[in-house]
């Protein structure tokens, strides 16, 4: 119970971290020997992070929602939020192609120690790139579909463990032009949809299985991840507006330099 616990407090503090949750959990088990937890864990921690960012942008989803059901079904033209949530929509299409095509390699090739360390460190230095060159002029109310197309083809990379879906779909943001906090806003709500879908593909390999549930696992794994991912969103977006994604940017550095170490 106590690996558990641990894989989904590391699940919930690292999902919407530019630090690559899937990293992380593929890692630690192996150094830790720990056995593989399951999908039932993947899905329960999917969940706990799915509440999480729906819980803390709940006045966001409502007024995209609104939006997008008043302007674009019973309304004329578009403005600001209906533009927004179909753009945040269609942004997990790329991700889902690929992601369905390329399932077999994901999950096992590209689950390499050596692939992650090298992921690690190339999107660390891209990340930096971006974090010291991004004109951080532009807020969450200019994106424009150009935007929602760059962030979304973005996302595709973050199949690759060691890759960060949030830390690529920001990257591209501040490469875009986007201020810092206005980039992460964008990564977690594109972040919806995207846990969403890959929770339900999820599900249905699970119920294929005909797995028994360990419901006390998953439940707990569900809370712990939520609760650590909702503090951690709220600590992030103040974080990144004062200081910016450097502090993420050495760590991913260290990280892969230290798995290149172990591994090589």
């Amino acid at each position: 119970m106590s690996s558990v616990f641990v894989l989904a407090l590391l699940q919930g503090a690292t999902e919407f971290l530019p630090i690559s949750s899937s990293a992380h959990l593929i890692l630690l088990p192996q150094l830790m020997d720990w056995r593989d937890q399951g999908l039932g864990f993947d899905i329960a921690v999917h969940i706990g992070t799915l509440a999480a960012v729906l819980v803390y942008f709940r006045d966001d989803i409502g007024r995209l929602w609104r939006g997008a059901w008043r302007r674009s079904v019973t309304g004329p033209r578009h403005d600001d939020d209906s533009r927004l949530a179909w753009i945040i929509i269609a942004s997990v299409i790329p991700i889902g192609v690929v992601g369905l095509l390329a399932h077999d390699i994901v999950a096992t090739t590209l689950r390499a120690p050596l692939v992650i360390a090298m992921a690690t460190i190339v999107f660390a230095l891209v990340m930096g790139w971006a974090n010291q060159t991004g004109r951080r002029d532009r807020g969450l109310d200019q994106v424009g579909w150009r935007d929602g197309i760059v962030v979304g083809l973005a996302q595709v990379l973050a199949l690759i463990p060691g890759t960060s879906r949030s830390g690529i779909t920001m990257t591209a943001g501040l490469m875009l032009g986007f201020r810092p906090e206005a980039a992460a806003r964008l990564s977690f709500l594109m972040a919806i949809p995207t846990i969403a879908g890959a929770g339900v593909w999820q599900m249905w390999s699970w119920g294929t299985a005909g797995r028994i549930v360990d419901w006390p696992t998953v439940i707990a794994a569900s809370l712990v991840s939520g609760l650590i991912a909702y503090i951690c969103i709220h600590w992030f977006l103040q974080f990144v507006e004062r200081i910016g994604l450097l502090p993420f940017v050495v760590y991913r550095l260290l990280l892969g330099v230290w798995l290149l170490y172990i591994y090589v």
